[in-house]
């Protein structure tokens, strides 16, 4: 890194002070907040009343409304998983719409985008094997390519976990996934836990019910609600399924004997029926095997988990902490804490109501106060969300965000298929890997700084030579100095420098064009700038 780019890094300054400092300042006029809002639906309403009497009981003044650039960017990463582009912004930004906010919202829910970041978001929660073993590597994008067609069609949430849990395990259709063509069946979730009861009830319990059953599987937990009995009876339910060593402890589901319902405790000579963990005995029906029964119990109205479980984890999907936390610990822990356990229930009781309708739950919440809140202040953010948290991307959103902003064409940010795995995409995202279980404790390691420092990605994108998007700004007619600086930032962070940003940056491109041969040091001074915000925590969090 020459001596321009510190330089300019140090001009612009800090931006994870910035980022809890006052609000930005518009240059001019003032286009970054929005019109008088439409009255909100119902139960936004539920949620803005909620919270309020919370402030108001904990005396808390909440922080201000974000900018409709901080909306923005924010609702771009949380829906379609990478930033808007320049022109996606301006549009935004420029709008005079008074539901501008909403409307962003349902463009969003209603494009491919959308279910292209979800069905990466449930990959992972669903398939976490994925992210360690090469052999389940291979059958994540059939399983995400099967999630996409369950959030396009916006299929309500029961049901989408209704065929995760009763999909037929089959040769054929092992021998599918394993062909690398799963796209049509939730197989590879089977694939992925070897077939094994305890695997597979341990992963149901949760993420469809916010509960680590699996603390009990080998005791009983001394401090915990869940007994070991309770998992065992769990697991029965999977106990049909016949497997085969293939070799490399890889098992593969061929077929299920339906009237299989009890196993044995491990280590024990005692037997376990197929019990709910709530308690209730299943009511058995001829030729209805046990998944189908407990795929209806689980996605039931009366369970009281399921609904709970799902509201809980959107909610943490934007805002960084759940209503409850741990989300998979939501009973039965000494650590669970409960923020606001009225709201989560109305939350629930609304999902429910509405058909478990995901897209409907997602509009409701960004449409919230709290959610539209600015990240700037000193105020408590959890549990009280009276402000927005700072968030660090994942390795997914960072990679299409950085693609999106330095002007790659779509091909580029499409995942790659089985082989390709020296991919840009693959092997950012292998190098950066999962930050954590929760995006407000990201940290980011040595290495992954200077790949976005140093890295032959950003390095090239930052270059004039190089970057198709940079010397096409750099070379448009109609663009001022000021015009360049507006679009790299409107590119990097989806808003326009204040005054004193659009200053300082334009002193820095003046005082390098006037050091050496003028139009090659401009261009090189605002490629600096350009680097310098990619490389900003404002562009590495969400906020």
């Amino acid at each position: 890194m020459n001596e321009a780019v510190v330089m300019c890094h140090l001009l612009l300054g800090s931006v994870t002070g910035a980022l809890l400092a006052a609000p930005y300042p518009a240059v001019g006029a003032d286009p970054m907040r929005s019109a008088r809002p439409e009255p909100a639906p119902a139960v936004t309403t539920k949620i803005d009343r909620a919270l309020e009497s919370a402030w108001a009981k904990h005396k808390i003044t909440p922080a201000a409304p974000a900018t409709d650039a901080e909306f923005l960017r924010r609702v771009y990463l949380d829906l379609a998983g990478r930033v808007p582009s320049v022109a996606e912004a301006r549009a935004f930004l420029s709008s005079a719409r008074a539901d501008k906010r909403r409307a962003l919202v349902a463009e969003l829910l209603g494009r491919p985008v959308y279910a292209r970041h979800f069905a990466a978001v449930w990959r992972h929660l669903l398939l976490p094997e994925a992210d360690t073993n090469f052999q389940v590597q291979f059958l994540a994008p059939g399983f995400e390519q099967w999630l996409r067609g369950q959030f396009e069609r916006n299929v309500p949430f029961d049901r989408m976990v209704r065929d995760v849990l009763t999909t037929p395990v089959e040769r054929d259709t092992t021998q599918q996934a394993l062909r690398g063509d799963s796209g049509t069946s939730p197989i590879a979730f089977y694939l992925a836990k070897e077939a094994k009861p305890e695997n597979l009830a341990a992963a149901s319990a949760r993420v469809f019910l916010g509960i680590r059953l699996e603390c009990a599987q080998c005791h009983d937990h001394p401090f915990a609600t869940w007994t070991r009995d309770q998992f065992w009876s769990l697991a029965a339910f999977f106990s049909g399924i016949r497997t085969q060593d293939r070799g490399g402890g890889f098992a593969l589901p061929e077929k299920e004997v339906l009237d299989r319902r009890e196993l044995i405790v491990p280590g024990s000579e005692r037997f376990v029926q197929a019990t709910f963990p709530d308690g209730t005995e299943p009511r058995w029906r001829f030729k209805v095997g046990p998944r189908q029964t407990l795929a209806e119990w689980v996605t039931g109205r009366e369970n009281p988990y399921f609904a709970r479980a799902i509201v809980n984890r959107v909610w943490a999907h934007l805002f960084g902490v759940g209503l409850v936390e741990p989300v998979d610990e939501m009973t039965g822990s000494p650590d669970t804490v409960t923020h606001h356990p009225e709201l989560l229930d109305e939350l629930a009781k609304a999902f429910v109501e509405s058909g478990y309708d995901l897209k409907g739950l997602i509009e409701s919440i960004t449409a919230s106060q709290a959610y539209q809140l600015t990240s700037r202040g000193a105020t408590a953010a959890a549990p009280l969300f009276s402000r927005q948290q700072l968030r660090g991307l994942t390795a997914e959103q960072l990679f299409d965000s950085l693609a999106v902003a330095t002007g790659q064409p779509n091909e580029f940010r499409e995942d790659p298929r089985f082989g390709a795995r020296n991919s840009p995409r693959t092997e950012f995202v292998m190098k950066f890997g999962q930050q954590s279980d929760r995006s407000v404790d990201h940290e980011m390691t040595i290495i992954q700084a200077l790949t976005l420092m140093n890295g032959s990605f950003v390095s090239g994108a930052t270059s004039p030579e190089q970057s198709e998007l940079l010397s096409a700004v750099l070379a448009a007619p109609f663009l001022t100095e000021r015009g360049r600086i507006e679009t790299m930032y409107l590119a990097a962070l989806a808003r326009t420098p204040t005054a004193n940003e659009m200053e300082k940056a334009l002193a820095f491109v003046a005082k390098a064009a006037a050091e050496g041969v003028p139009k090659r040091r401009r261009d090189e001074a605002v490629a600096d700038i350009f680097w310098a915000l990619l490389n900003s925590a404002e562009f590495s969090f969400n906020h």
